[in-house]
């Protein structure tokens, strides 16, 4: 592993840590992957984190990639935002906030929850509740 791929990791305790609080046994391919999706506020998709992951020497499968990505998820480790019905990212903020999408450049940015306000919504179905709100904006160049 070269040294800039280690500083762009974020420290194994604090992702063991991480893990252990969300319930999410700390396994080898947990903790790399971990390591790169906590790093930083960022928005990764999978194909990123694998060459991430394998950038830093280790072998692990795109099917693993997904595997723990989806349990993070599941576990409130990270938010999984869909843009346009096929391309996900992965959002280690799970705080509320929404976002800019970029479609020139394929970049999500955050924007701060309270920056948005919406007045009202809709009725939930029978049955169900609101669990969060999501805002996506799309933005590109004139």
């Amino acid at each position: 592993m070269n040294i800039a791929t280690e500083q762009s990791l974020a420290p194994k305790q604090r992702v063991i840590e991480l893990l252990e609080a969300h319930g999410v046994t700390a396994t080898q391919q947990r903790i790399e992957v971990g390591q790169v999706l906590f790093a930083r506020p960022q928005h990764l998709s999978a194909d990123q984190i694998l060459d991430r992951v394998l950038a830093t020497g280790t072998s692990v499968s795109k099917a693993t990639i997904y595997n723990t990505l989806n349990l993070f998820s599941r576990t409130g480790l990270v938010r999984t935002l869909t843009i346009d019905g096929d391309r996900q990212f992965y959002d280690p903020t799970t705080t509320p906030h929404h976002h800019f999408y970029d479609v020139d450049s394929g970049e999500l940015t955050d924007i701060p929850a309270d920056a948005v306000v919406l007045q009202t919504l809709p009725d939930a179905p029978s049955g169900k509740v609101h669990e969060r709100v999501d805002v996506i904006i799309r933005v590109r160049k004139p």
